[in-house]
């Protein structure tokens, strides 16, 4: 019983973290799981949590606009424009800021994540995990992927 409280504080602290990385003042909500994510996102969310996302895990916005399969300019557009993001859109930011964070966490530091997310793994049929992060279901493999080597599982 112990470990499973250890476990929710645990888990209450990365979804605070995550708040707090894509910004405060744009989430005004409560995650106590994805599926929050998708409620959220269903109320709209200002564009601006891209540019929070990026500065935290220092990505450039060429990457990020791959990785929510759109144009740079179209994110450029955006945030200038203080667009609402579509929920999808939204969704995917949450996922990947969400996996982004959790790969942090088992690597204990963002460089040794970004780089193990450039190198081809043989749990992926030889593919880099970064590959998967646009395609779907892409993110939830690499999650995946990441809870096995968090456990100790040959990966």
């Amino acid at each position: 019983m112990e470990g499973s409280i250890e476990k929710i504080s645990t888990t209450t602290e990365h979804y605070e973290e995550l708040i707090s990385i894509l910004g405060k003042k744009y989430i005004r909500s409560n995650i106590e799981s994805p599926f929050d994510f998708i409620t959220i996102a269903s109320k709209g969310i200002d564009a601006q949590i891209i540019v929070n996302f990026r500065n935290h895990f220092k990505i450039s916005r060429g990457f990020t606009a791959e990785l929510l399969n759109v144009s740079e300019p179209t994110i450029y557009r955006w945030i200038r424009g203080n667009k609402k993001l579509e929920r999808n859109y939204s969704v995917q930011l949450f996922e990947l800021a969400d996996l982004f964070l959790y790969g942090t966490e088992v690597f204990e530091s963002k460089e040794k994540f970004f780089k193990w997310l450039n190198l081809p793994n043989t749990a992926l049929g030889g593919l880099e995990p970064k590959e998967l992060l646009e395609v779907p279901g892409g993110i939830s493999k690499v999650h995946d992927l990441l809870g096995r080597i968090e456990h100790g599982v040959y990966s």
